[in-house]
């Protein structure tokens, strides 16, 4: 039977709650009753105590101490609240000290049954996981105690090479393990929860090598039925396959159906999902490694792909580049336009071609943060606040690396897009602000030209001056050619800090045919020379 402690500081409710409750049906038992938190802490340092029912308001120490209290001390007691509707939300906080449920009072009866029946299934879950992990850590002592580990050891040596590979064969021909098939495959097994995807705790770690065992059984079951290969444990968290055999059209089926039923039995058995890297042929054990390498390898690309992922290298191209550049132009210009349909489907055949092109995680992110800047670019220009807009971006940029899961970090650019679409769609709102913004993006892509003027983006955009200038400076709070510098000495700057172009050439590049000129106004706007501006930064 649970045990049941009763805090409440009105006598009438205690007796209330204890007479109207029918405890023996609920197969739980009410030890005992206090009047404050004080007394509940003392009480639960000398009694066995499942569930703790409290009131909110109490002398002494009050139902937010005492969870706080029951959350540092005894972490196994589940807490239900009973709260007044003006203390409602001030015990709603509570939910930092992992209180289970809250009740407004007056409770009825009924609905506390109801809620007791609730914390009686979470402590049936709770103790038939603690029974599970029990049964789990002896099973996996007693097989820490044979020769499975030794087996398993060698096995290990062999594949990554870090002894003489000699000297692992004829410790494995003493187990009776030879290798005499014509080819071999090394397959790596990794359960998706216990892997880089989820950040682990201490127990998640202890977890995973109990299951990694399961694995391993299921896995060497599988493989000695049909004659296979062999199995082994990597570690504490992975599980390896050598496969062994002809390099035919049949024995590679055989090798996918073997993965697919390990995938399929585990998760019946533990309920989680695995994924798993295949790595290439080989011809002879002393090249193992290589298999290895490449199927380790090949779990990287759940990053990419998610999880329960079967990845076979051999069917991977050998082609991994993608150009982005016909892409962005079209995202930009969908952005501008306000065509949200474009943009989306835009944005799904980007991240569509960096997962087809299977780069490695670094890549995947440099490709998520060339699109982050060119959505940004086309609303920089036009914020009042342009050092916001980019330390916003910048925080953008960083948060994508450190997403797990490539769907997530894109997720984070979808998200950034609908923002700033949003965003340009209000300013495009008024004439005024589209004609501002059609003149920053004719700047951004004319800049180079020495003949831009003021003259020239007013005929582009069929305005007069004095008209374009007024809702310029309103727009963006500097006058065209403050603008226009800007950009020119952005771009400048790009040049000097990544290329060893003279500085003659990058006046050129962004629009000066004057270097001298050139030179003057970099100073001004930097207050160095351009030779002291690429001295200091260039890489």
């Amino acid at each position: 039977m649970y045990k049941i402690l009763l805090v409440d500081d009105e006598i009438l409710v205690r007796d209330a709650i204890r007479e109207n409750i029918d405890w023996g049906k609920l197969d739980c038992e009410l030890i005992g009753d206090c009047e404050n938190g004080k007394q509940a802490v003392e009480f639960v340092k000398t009694h066995e105590v499942d569930i703790v029912l409290t009131d909110i308001l109490m002398p002494y120490m009050d139902g937010m101490e005492l969870s706080h209290f029951l959350h540092d001390n005894y972490p196994d007691i589940l807490i239900v609240i009973f709260s007044g509707f003006g203390e409602f939300e001030y015990a709603k906080k509570a939910i930092q000290y992992n209180v289970s449920e809250y009740m407004l009072k007056p409770v009825t009866a009924m609905e506390l049954t109801k809620v007791i029946e609730n914390m009686k299934e979470k402590l049936d879950s709770r103790k038939k996981e603690q029974r599970k992990m029990e049964s789990l850590t002896q099973v996996s002592q007693d097989y820490h105690k044979n020769a499975n580990v030794i087996r398993s050891k060698a096995l290990d040596c062999l594949v990554k090479c870090t002894r003489e590979v000699q000297v692992s064969l004829d410790e494995l021909e003493r187990m009776g393990i030879t290798f005499q098939a014509a080819s071999y495959r090394v397959a790596v097994f990794d359960i998706d929860t216990y892997s880089e995807m989820y950040q682990m705790d201490m127990d998640k770690q202890q977890e995973s090598a109990l299951m990694a065992f399961v694995l391993f059984n299921v896995g060497d079951e599988i493989v000695v039925r049909e004659k296979a290969g062999v199995v082994y444990q990597e570690g504490n968290n992975r599980v390896c396959i050598i496969f062994a055999g002809n390099r035919t059209k049949e024995f590679s089926e055989s090798i996918h159906r073997i993965c697919h039923e390990i995938q399929k039995k585990v998760k019946e058995v533990i309920g989680l999902e695995t994924s798993i890297g295949i790595g290439s042929w080989v011809r002879s054990p002393y090249e193992l490694i290589y298999s290895y390498r490449l199927a380790a390898k090949a779990i990287d690309y759940r990053y990419l792909l998610g999880g329960n992922l079967l990845f076979d290298m051999e069917e991977k191209k050998t082609d991994n580049s993608i150009f982005l550049i016909n892409d962005l132009e079209t995202l930009t210009e969908a952005i501008k336009s306000g065509d949200r349909r474009l943009m989306e489907e835009t944005l799904g055949q980007i991240e569509t071609e960096i997962k087809s092109a299977l780069v490695e995680k670094s890549y995947a992110c440099i490709y998520l943060q060339q699109v982050i800047r060119a959505i940004g670019n086309t609303c920089q220009s036009l914020s009042e606040e342009p050092e916001k807009i980019i330390a916003q971006r910048e925080a953008l940029l960083k948060a994508v690396t450190e997403q797990r899961m490539f769907s997530q970090a894109a997720a984070l650019v979808e998200k950034y897009a609908q923002e700033v679409f949003d965003e340009l769609q209000e300013l495009n709102s008024s004439s005024g602000q589209r004609q501002g913004m059609l003149a920053m993006d004719y700047i951004q892509k004319n800049y180079m030209d020495p003949g831009l003027s003021l003259n020239s983006i007013c005929s582009y955009l069929n305005i007069s001056t004095s008209y374009f200038s007024t809702i310029f400076k309103e727009m963006t709070g500097e006058t065209f050619i403050e603008v226009l510098t800007r950009v020119r000495m952005e771009k400048a700057k790009e040049l000097l800090e990544n290329t060893t172009m003279k500085n003659y050439e990058i006046a050129e590049k962004v629009g000066f045919s004057d270097p001298h000129y050139f030179g003057i106004s970099f100073k001004k706007i930097t207050g160095k020379t351009p030779t002291e501006y690429a001295r200091e930064k260039r890489r």
